[in-house]
């Protein structure tokens, strides 16, 4: 049995050493989406193990890699990393077929990157929304998953949470129907203002522990989250919060981990606490001071709840064993 759930996280831990930078390969490929094929992009390290187990890195909503910063540190010396840019964000296009933005085509992306980095089964790791994109693809394409590291997220809806209300819900059609009706404004409004320094005050004084995270860790999100279109964010966070997997939950079968923010506005720990007492057998990690923007806060914390979980849990059980070797890809996006 595994050991009950714990927290704080210094008392679920007893934790190798996190270990320096990866002496891994990093290459960069794109894959093509089901459907639409449109490329997307996604980076790799490779430690250079043969039958190294494999992580995928599921990104929260107008991200593109901030968050594992980390994390990817700790995990590449170990473990064979994938992590995609969903359509959109980052160096991935926008879709070439915008309806295809719900939560489930992003769980048939994330099976289209393992296809493409030939990888049967992979832990995976989500942030955000990336919770809901790991659990949308546990409930699509089972036999991929190994285990599910969830982080500062909620299993659906979250709009109706966010800082102990609803009202985010509630606002969001006025703000589609506006960045609908004034594209141009709203986009040159908000490439204007999100990379600034009155956008990282705003954060640091509504949702990020000002006092743990260092700026230039959160920087890259407001820089990343400048270049996606408003409209295109507008309607991926809809299909978030008209998403559920709350049904998912009982039926997960494989490993889990949940780790939580205590101060999480955006997703708060009650979330979490209650997620993982409806997965069988996982375990919770609650980080002391960590906001949704924990892995960044509290980085060797959440790297050593993770690397224990995946040691005990995973690697020593033989979960990913059906991984096959990887072979090289081009770099180049597919047309």
């Amino acid at each position: 049995m595994p050991p009950p759930a714990c927290e704080p996280a210094a008392q679920v831990v007893p934790a190798p050493a996190v270990v320096s930078p990866p002496t891994a390969a990093r290459t960069e490929h794109y894959a093509l989406r089901p459907g639409d094929r449109s490329p997307l992009f996604y980076e790799r390290y490779d430690p250079g193990r043969p039958g190294a187990p494999a992580v995928a890195l599921c990104d929260g909503i107008g991200c593109d890699g901030y968050v594992w910063r980390y994390l990817i540190r700790a995990l590449a010396p170990r473990a064979r990393l994938v992590h995609g840019h969903y359509p959109g964000h980052g160096r991935s296009p926008r879709p070439r077929d915008g309806a295809r933005l719900a939560i489930a085509d992003l769980a048939d992306d994330v099976a289209a990157l393992l296809d493409d980095a030939d990888i049967d089964r992979a832990t995976l790791v989500g942030h955000s929304m990336g919770v809901q994109v790991a659990l949308e693809t546990y409930r699509r394409h089972p036999d991929r998953v190994a285990a599910l590291v969830l982080v500062c997220g909620a299993p659906g809806s979250p709009l109706r949470t966010f800082r102990g209300t609803s009202a985010a819900a509630r606002v969001l059609p006025v703000l589609r129907a506006a960045a609908g009706a004034a594209p141009r404004a709203i986009g040159g409004v908000w490439r204007a203002f999100t990379p600034t320094r009155a956008a990282l005050w705003l954060a640091a004084r509504i949702e990020i522990n000002g006092a743990l995270i260092d700026p230039d860790d959160f920087r890259p999100y407001l820089d990343g989250l400048a270049r996606v279109d408003p409209n295109l964010f507008l309607a991926l966070l809809t299909e978030a919060n008209r998403h559920s997997a709350l049904d998912v939950l009982p039926r997960v079968a494989v490993p889990a981990l949940v780790v939580a923010g205590d101060r999480d506005g955006f997703t708060p720990a009650s979330l979490s606490r209650r997620m993982a007492a409806d997965i069988p057998r996982a375990e919770l990690v609650v980080v002391e001071g960590g906001s949704h923007t924990a892995p960044l806060e509290r980085p060797h914390q959440v790297e050593r709840a993770v690397i224990d979980f995946l040691t005990r849990r995973v690697w020593r059980a033989g979960a990913a064993r059906g991984d096959r070797p990887s072979p090289s890809h081009s770099p180049s996006p597919p047309s």
